[in-house]
């Protein structure tokens, strides 16, 4: 998959959800390996997404900004410069899922978190990995509920 952009539609009905993957030209896609690769890609993406700075970025980055108002302790302009770096490199809907969109989040919350202390195992990574089996699903889903065969 890697240099190929593939869109991944998603019909809504009485029925239920059904997918198509489309390449660069809008034509449908029916190669089974590449239409997986691209559902996880989208799936990991939205969780990254979703499990950035604790799912919370919003709530964290008020809280920070209130401790530095109150209490001012010590590293809380990297953590707010961190938490900010992290708002900025989530992109808005539609956004192109990606290896490197991936990686940035991923880059991103790690240095949220250790600016925020947190010297240990990464919470980002132990939440993405905690969701490999809700990725699998969506692919799942991709591969039994595409509008076209997959071979």
């Amino acid at each position: 998959m890697l240099g190929r952009r593939v869109y991944l539609c998603a019909f809504e009905s009485a029925a239920g959800r059904a997918w198509l993957a489309l390449d660069e030209e809008a034509q449908p896609l029916t190669e089974l390996r590449l239409v997986r690769e691209a559902a996880s890609l989208a799936a990991l993406c939205e969780v990254a997404e979703e499990s950035a700075g604790g799912g919370h970025l919003p709530e964290l980055r008020a809280r920070l900004a209130e401790l530095r108002e109150t209490e001012g302790p010590v590293g809380i302009e990297e953590a707010e410069a961190e938490a900010a770096a992290l708002a900025e490199t989530l992109q808005p809907e539609p956004r192109v899922a990606s290896g490197a969109y991936l990686d940035a989040i991923g880059s991103a919350s790690r240095r949220l978190e250790q600016a925020l202390g947190e010297g240990g195992p990464s919470p980002f990574a132990a939440a993405m990995q905690a969701a490999l089996g809700s990725v699998e699903a969506v692919a799942d889903d991709v591969e039994r509920n595409h509008k076209l065969p997959l071979t």
